[in-house]
């Protein structure tokens, strides 16, 4: 994989560096936030290994602005705050996985894997219908009935999981893999509240609620919309 690693602590980004490059990873590395937002948007890499507190620009800002240009690429974020706000606003800001300082390079590692068996974008649909809700993935636009429905990064990627497996059951663990990267439960009610506010935006100015609460199982987007 190519990987970017924005990291300001050289130990640990000497640590990381000499780690990945031992298993044929080529690493780009950089010292500062304006360095990893414009290397970042600029360039080609499979994931980005971002440092929380980082000179000139935050780390979050960093991920905050990769978003908002549509960069997609996976980024696990390296922080040594590990509480529950900070690990939800990580998430929020749109990293895919977060890791707590001090770490082992082989979780590093597997995560970094997991990140990148992700299929990429030319392998998958990137229009989906289902019902009277279109969604583009690649104009990140969202209509039911031909109206345009604004939804929030995380809100759009909950809708896609869900559309992706219309008429089947979602569960909360799936949600955390997939939209928010997490293959533990945080013990927060992220996915609740997200999916809570993208089905109201979705129901405004209608009358059916096209996602099924299917209790102590998860969410289910109705095939017929």
């Amino acid at each position: 994989m190519r990987i970017l690693l924005a990291e300001d602590d050289s130990d640990i980004a000497s640590y990381v560096e000499q780690g990945l490059g031992e298993l044929g990873h080529v690493v780009t590395r950089v010292t500062d936030g304006e360095d990893a937002l414009h290397i970042g948007a600029t360039e080609c890499f499979e994931a980005i290994v971002l440092d929380r507190m980082l000179p000139r620009l935050e780390g979050l800002d960093v991920l905050r602005r990769l978003r908002a240009a549509s960069v997609r690429t996976p980024v696990l974020v390296l922080t040594a705050k590990g509480g529950v706000a900070d690990r939800v606003d990580g998430l929020d800001a749109g990293a895919d996985d977060y890791l707590i300082k001090p770490f082992a390079m082989a979780e590093l590692v597997a995560r970094l894997n997991a990140l990148a068996r992700r299929p990429p974008m030319n392998e998958v649909v990137t229009r989906l219908v289902v019902g009277d809700i279109a969604l583009d993935v690649l104009r990140r636009e969202v209509t039911r009935a031909g109206r345009s429905v604004h939804l929030q990064p995380r809100e759009f990627q909950l809708l896609e999981l869900l559309m992706r497996n219309a008429g089947r059951a979602v569960t909360r663990t799936m949600f955390l893999e997939e939209v928010w990267g997490f293959h533990f439960d945080p013990q927060t009610n992220i996915v609740e509240s997200h999916l809570s506010r993208m089905r109201s935006r979705l129901r405004e100015g209608f009358a059916g609620d096209p996602i099924e609460t299917i209790r102590g199982v998860g969410y289910r987007m109705r095939a017929d919309g």
